[in-house]
């Protein structure tokens, strides 16, 4: 994962609440493992027709958000199945924060294993920020500082676990932060081997 600092871009509103992963991802294009190209699967079958062709009444469609970063949505956003491919989506897509009051676990947990930073603020910052993404405004969202600056300066502060905001600042997921600890994880190995030699042993057919 590439480490997260600053995010400045459009934020694209949507506000709809209990948006599912389902929604976010559909079912179809679940087939593969990798991470890149699911953007064509982002909330398809709300941004596209039965035809196939894009929906001009969905907001990613829409000239002012295509290029998005930050999406401003309802509460309890990927809620649903667990499947990580919705915050693979969102991120292929472009999109590097989604801000809204609440989120599903999983889906929380799965975009700091990703680098999608979701932000939590209160009902009040919410409607500000989606009244400003409803203007097409461009917002910044530092993780260092733990800000969003709006339009015309001002700022709102949002609230982030210690351990969580550090794995996004280093660019690390659940490897990567093991993988750290590789020298001592050698030394314990070490010393259980010279220890319990037997549970290094194996049979022989």
């Amino acid at each position: 994962m590439e480490p997260f600092r600053t995010i400045t871009g459009i934020a694209a509103p949507f506000d709809r609440v209990n948006v599912d992963t389902d929604t976010i991802i559909p079912k179809q294009f679940l087939k593969t493992i990798g991470r890149s190209g699911l953007a064509r699967g982002l909330f398809y079958d709300l941004r596209t027709a039965e035809d196939g062709s894009p929906r001009a009444d969905f907001v990613l469609n829409q000239a002012s958000y295509r290029d998005a970063r930050i999406l401003v949505v309802g509460a309890n956003f990927g809620c649903g199945s667990s499947r990580e491919h919705a915050v693979w989506a969102l991120l292929d897509a472009g999109i590097g924060v989604v801000i809204s009051t609440s989120f599903a676990d999983i889906f929380y947990q799965n975009c700091f294993k990703n680098g999608l930073l979701p932000v939590v603020v209160g009902p009040e910052d919410a409607r500000a920020l989606l009244g400003d993404a409803e203007r097409g405004a461009g917002l910044t969202v530092n993780l260092e500082y733990q800000t969003i600056t709006r339009p015309g300066g001002a700022v709102l502060e949002f609230e982030m676990e210690t351990y969580r905001k550090a794995l996004l600042l280093d660019g690390l997921d659940d490897i990567a932060l093991t993988l750290k600890r590789a020298p001592a994880i050698d030394v314990f190995e070490q010393e259980q081997r010279e220890r319990q030699p037997w549970l290094y042993q194996t049979s022989e057919k």
